[in-house]
């Protein structure tokens, strides 16, 4: 299997560099940009299996340059931004981003970030399976979700927040199921990127006609609704 390629776009050369040593480190292949400009030309001309942005860059910055890609590609984005604004992290994650961090972090973290977000875009194994509840459908192996036969355009995370509800269907799923599904076992993710993401996928369901899509059951988490189908 080849090394992935991430990009990474952040005007602080120093970041630049603590990352691309982290990623290298870790067998993956880091290309640089300087700004949002740079980077959206790299994105048009190269094939990424993720993106690392920084938030607060000249000439474009990382918010705008996410919904450039969002034009045409859900490819993963990773945002890093200086200030802990909740503000942030919940606009990020709402215009199609898949994870957080705040600067200044530990490598080792960005970089098991960078690798469970991966992990979620591979197409699974010989166990891999199609899901369904009412007219949704999940197929894990093709990495494809649809309501009704219209297609949904999931982030990576999204998919796999969906797939873990759809396992357990009408079981209500706890908030730290629900991250330990999606992120992996022992990654540190505040309560509030579950429920970004969990309004996203509301939001793209609710798009093709799926108003029923996920429940919150008050005081443990959420669970699937009936999508259509039978209560």
């Amino acid at each position: 299997m080849s090394a992935p390629e991430i990009l990474v776009a952040d005007d602080d050369p120093h970041i630049r560099d603590v990352i691309g040593f982290a990623l290298r480190r870790a067998g993956m292949e880091p290309e640089m940009a300087r700004d949002g400009s740079e980077a959206l030309r790299l994105f048009r001309t190269r094939r990424f299996g993720l993106a690392v942005l920084d938030i607060g860059m000249p000439e474009m910055d990382g918010l705008d340059l996410c919904r450039e890609i969002r034009r045409t590609s859900q490819l993963p984005i990773l945002f890093l931004s200086a200030r802990d604004e909740e503000v942030d992290r919940i606009l990020g994650l709402e215009i199609g981003g898949d994870d957080y961090l705040t600067k200044p972090f530990s490598p080792r973290e960005l970089v098991a970030r960078v690798k469970a977000i991966l992990k979620r875009t591979r197409p699974a194994p010989a166990a891999a399976r199609t899901l369904a509840q009412g007219r949704l459908t999940l197929d894990e192996d093709a990495h494809l979700a649809a309501f009704a036969g219209k297609p949904l355009a999931l982030t990576a995370l999204e998919f796999a927040i969906l797939s873990a509800l759809m396992a357990r269907a009408r079981a209500a799923l706890t908030r730290d199921r629900i991250l330990d599904a999606a992120y992996g076992v022992g990654t540190a993710v505040s309560d509030r990127t579950v429920d970004s993401h969990v309004r996203n996928i509301r939001a793209k369901l609710a798009a093709v006609g799926c108003a029923d899509a996920i429940e919150t059951v008050h005081g443990v988490g959420f669970r699937l609704g009936a999508c259509g189908g039978d209560t």
